[in-house]
């Protein structure tokens, strides 16, 4: 579930765990078998390796495959990228460990305002690692991971054994797209604000009284984005990051883009295909945004999916669903009642941290076994620990420092920037029955999210995104039975959005957020597509 609330920072004393148009904020490959999330609980610690913008290594030398260019006067010409060895990603990014010696970063230039090419400029952080067997290379292979608010250049190496087949006859890349880790770093409030506002998060507003006090937090925060991020709001929309995308394809000597899109990187992909349709190289989708719903429509889809996953999870540990979700309500209105006691002496799980913790388990198959424990030791030993480290994960904080990755704050500056819906109390209060019919669980707070970009100082570009693609090649677009951040419709409609003879439908009949690495059908079939060019039939299914 996206971590978007109320606050427009991306957490909030109430609502507890609210919820956008936007798929959810994954930052670090939430799809697959190599998610960061699992890997993480395993070792009981969240390290996200990483790398931040360009430095040298360090032995000085530059690494092979360096695309630098000297204009005469010692300034590499940004029209390329100074690949040098990687730094360990910084706390915006994701913090954690540099991923070593077959990793390369860079930066590259783009404007501040496409409008205005000649005008402020921005660095846009990158990463790669060049293909393994370079006589039979194909090409650069895009990544964007989802979110928004994902760090790329922290994700990637995480996530890259998932992807070894493929990384023999392509570069792997990714970057942080505006707003997001080294790029345009959008973060309004710091992190022990951030930790006392999770603190104090104890649900949706039940009063007159509450509500005022809510809005008065969130106004806070929008003045505290406004002043130290102001000058950017305006420019990190998708739009914007697709025009980088352009840019970045240049750079790196490709005449078309060959790219992989998960969750709302499908969305970044789309509006990529419709403004560059004859630069559209071998492209996949995976766990698809549905782009013809606005906030509304597109959040009881999510209440639905969340409550689906929940039900199946309980099915699958021989727990009758409804019996379940009373268990988890049950848990939620404890920790509102009284926060429970962690293994952090500073820190309780409050309600807001127990959805937030609850929703995080349920994106894959490989994270349930986490949610049983996490139950378990609620109701054994009246602890709230496991539960916390699944929320920690996913809200970007890292267990060791206490330091937030920016993904939350970018998350709502990019999606504010994008959707031009704004919502008030009265529309809450009216939507609020539809969403307790899709999920008794997480129905009622969801909705609060909503008004994620009231009171946000930049005006929304439109409602939903335009990604009709005419004249672009086969793009791979597939949806999940069992996902819950981004249903499987939503695929469907995104193929037929895309346009005839480009959008090419698969399903998968499973769980979780997404399919690569995950089901072998969708992997093999992903694999011919962009090792081999075979386009798979239109409505595939998958088991």
């Amino acid at each position: 579930m996206p971590r978007t609330s109320r606050s427009t920072s991306g957490i909030s004393r109430r609502p507890a765990s609210g919820t956008s148009r936007r798929p959810s904020v994954d930052p670090g490959g939430w799809t697959g078998r190599s998610s960061p999330l699992a890997a993480a609980l395993l070792a009981a610690a969240l390290l996200v390796a990483g790398c931040t913008s360009s430095s040298e290594p360090s032995d000085g030398k530059k690494p092979e495959g360096s695309s630098a260019q000297d204009d005469g006067k010692g300034v590499p010409d940004q029209s390329t990228i100074d690949w040098t060895r990687c730094k360990a990603p910084t706390p915006d990014q994701g913090s954690g460990k540099a991923p070593g010696s077959k990793w390369q970063c860079g930066t590259l230039q783009a404007p501040l305002d496409h409008d205005k090419p000649d005008g402020e400029k921005i660095e846009i952080a990158l990463i790669r690692k060049p293909a393994t067997e370079p006589d039979r290379r194909l090409g650069a292979l895009l990544y964007n991971f989802g979110g928004p608010g994902g760090s790329g250049v922290a994700t990637l190496p995480q996530a890259a054994g998932d992807y070894e087949d493929l990384n023999e006859r392509y570069d792997l890349v990714s970057f942080d797209p505006r707003a997001v880790g080294e790029t345009a770093t959008v973060r309004c409030v710091d992190d022990k604000e951030l930790d006392r506002l999770s603190q104090e998060d104890d649900g949706p507003p039940s009063s007159a009284a509450e509500e005022a006090e809510d809005t008065a937090e969130s106004r806070a925060q929008v003045a505290a984005c406004e002043k130290k991020a102001g000058k950017l709001l305006p420019h990190v929309g998708t739009s914007d990051t697709a025009r980088d995308m352009d840019l970045i394809r240049e750079a790196l000597g490709e005449k078309k883009l060959n790219y992989f899109g998960i969750s709302y990187g499908t969305e970044l992909g789309g509006v990529y295909a419709h403004l560059f349709p004859e630069k559209v190289g071998r492209t996949v989708f995976d766990a698809v945004v549905d782009p013809t719903e606005g906030q509304i429509e597109g959040s009881l889809a999510q209440a639905k999916g969340f409550q689906l996953a929940l039900e199946n999870y309980f099915k699958d540990v021989g727990k009758d669903p409804e019996e379940g979700s009373a268990q988890i309500t049950a848990v939620l209105e404890q920790a509102e009642a009284s926060p429970l006691p962690t293994n952090s002496p500073s820190r309780k799980l409050t309600r807001g941290l127990a959805e937030t913790g609850i929703a995080a388990a349920l994106y894959s198959e490989e994270t349930w076994p986490y949610l049983t424990q996490g139950l378990q030791e609620v109701e054994n030993a009246g602890s709230g620990s496991i539960l916390l480290l699944l929320a920690d994960a996913y809200s970007g904080r890292d267990p060791q420092t206490g330091r937030y990755s920016n993904m939350a704050q970018a998350n709502a500056a990019i999606r504010c920037a994008d959707s031009n819906e704004r919502f008030d109390y009265a529309d809450v209060k009216r939507e609020r029955p539809a969403f307790e019919k899709a999920s008794p669980v997480f129905g009622a707070s969801m909705v609060w999210g909503l008004m994620g970009c009231t009171d946000w100082p930049v005006d929304g570009e439109r409602k939903t995104p335009e990604v009709s693609a005419k004249g672009a090649g086969p793009i791979l677009v597939i949806g999940n039975t069992g996902d819950p951040a981004t249903p499987v419709e939503g695929a469907k409609k995104m193929a037929e959005a895309l346009g005839e003879g480009v959008g090419v439908n698969i399903t998968v009949d499973g769980e979780g957020h997404g399919t690569y690495g995950v089901n072998d059908c969708a992997t093999k079939t992903v694999d011919a597509y962009l090792l081999d060019g075979e386009v798979p039939a239109d409505g595939k299914t998958c088991k």
